[in-house]
């Protein structure tokens, strides 16, 4: 089952953490605290910890390069160096603090780093200008590694090349190493979640569309004005379930899908499709993932109710529960096996199941696994789905 904190996501966290603590201690190393509540070596920390999130900020895309170039200040002020210059096999990425005469050099100073993997340390020779007065006379060029590549090489210039500096470059360069891979996974989890809606969508269209039609024509002789009615409700259906617009939209308008979903089933069903609907109004505004809750009435519908004797009920409740909001879909059906959901959930049942496993897996990848579905069933008892949104996650907005 996907999750949005995998074990290769919390080895990368955990690197950051300890490259990160390691650069602090490698910054502000033989430095004595003195007495009182606030150290020199604390207030050393919170500001190498402060420039560190400051920087972060810019390169949560990657090393692309708007995001180094804002970041490059942050970075020599993290090496306290006197100037820093990020490269790639394309060139010149980002710098700051570079003056002009060396702009042109970087990429040439970085190019054995960005072959060999390796730090060096380049003196005088290569990288003293001819103004008297410019302090960078030395360089120190690390790699950053992504995996088994190097995706790029920072340079740490200044009047002289310590084993100090050395050590600070390599970490600086372990640590953008990590947001690299961070944003990787990210831009992973949004592919994931792409191919998901695109396995959704193509699953919508076979088992409902079909069905809808074919109950549209039975009224178009007998009561046409419904007739008009019920493919009007189809076509905003069907725009809104194959839209091509963001992952994510309001409860508000997820309702009001599911809302045309039930009118068209009950085309169908008649009398013997009942529903029961009650939200809260104060979480009508909140964020949920695109499609979240149809194919989980859908479920209802097709598995529950539409193989049971005399139809039945299929209740939608949402409440307001603090920092989230509850969603809850439950239908008066025939019931599962509890197996066979489980195996749903895990995305090894057949498609014709793959919307539960598919709903569950988004609500993961965008929230953590605490925020997954939670189904209750047993033949002949029902079945009861329920899943929490948090009403505000970070990098999580409706759009239309």
């Amino acid at each position: 089952m996907s999750g949005s904190f995998s074990v290769p996501t919390a080895i990368v966290v955990a690197g950051a953490m300890v490259l990160l603590y390691a650069l602090v201690r490698l910054v502000h190393q033989g430095r004595s605290a003195r007495r009182g509540f606030v150290s020199d070596v604390d207030q050393a920390t919170y500001r190498t910890l402060h420039t560190a999130s400051l920087a972060a900020r810019h390169l949560q895309d990657g090393l692309t390069p708007e995001g180094t170039a804002k970041a490059a200040r942050h970075l020599r002020s993290l090496l306290g160096s006197s100037a820093v210059a990020v490269c790639d096999g394309t060139g010149l990425i980002a710098a700051d603090g570079l003056p002009d005469q060396h702009a042109p050099k970087a990429p040439e100073h970085a190019a054995e780093v960005l072959r060999t993997g390796r730090t060096i340390v380049l003196g005088p020779d290569r990288v003293q200008c001819h103004d008297p007065d410019c302090p960078l006379r030395t360089a120190v060029v690390a790699p950053v590694v992504t995996g088994d590549r190097v995706v790029a090489a920072i340079t740490a210039y200044g009047p002289q090349a310590s084993a100090g500096l050395a050590r600070a470059t390599e970490e600086v360069a372990g640590w953008m190493a990590t947001q690299a891979e961070l944003a990787e996974l990210g831009h992973q989890r949004s592919r994931a979640m792409e191919a998901e809606l695109r396995a959704l969508r193509a699953q919508i269209s076979p088992h409902f569309i079909y069905n809808a039609l074919a109950a549209i024509a039975t009224f178009v002789r007998t009561d046409p004005a419904r007739a008009r009615e019920l493919l009007l409700e189809f076509a905003d259906f069907t725009r809104y379930a194959l839209r091509r617009g963001g992952a994510f939209t309001t409860l508000a308008e997820e309702l009001r899908n599911v809302e045309r979903y039930l009118t068209l089933e009950q085309a169908r069903f008649g009398d013997r499709l009942r529903i029961s609907l009650l939200v809260a109004p104060e979480v009508l505004p909140v964020t949920v993932p695109y499609l979240a809750i149809q194919p989980l009435v859908e479920n209802a519908v097709r598995h529950g109710l539409a193989g049971k004797e005399g139809g039945g009920q299929v209740r939608i409740v949402a409440t307001d529960d603090g920092a989230a909001a509850t969603i809850t879909v439950e239908d008066d059906g025939v019931g599962s096996d509890p197996v066979v959901v489980r195996a749903a959930l895990d995305g090894h049942a057949d498609a014709d199941s793959i919307g539960l496993g598919n709903v569950d897996a988004r609500l993961r990848q965008v929230y953590g696994d605490d925020f997954g579905l939670v189904v209750e069933t047993a033949p002949g008892a029902g079945t009861k789905v329920t899943f929490r949104v948090p009403k505000y996650a970070p990098g999580v907005h409706a759009t239309t």
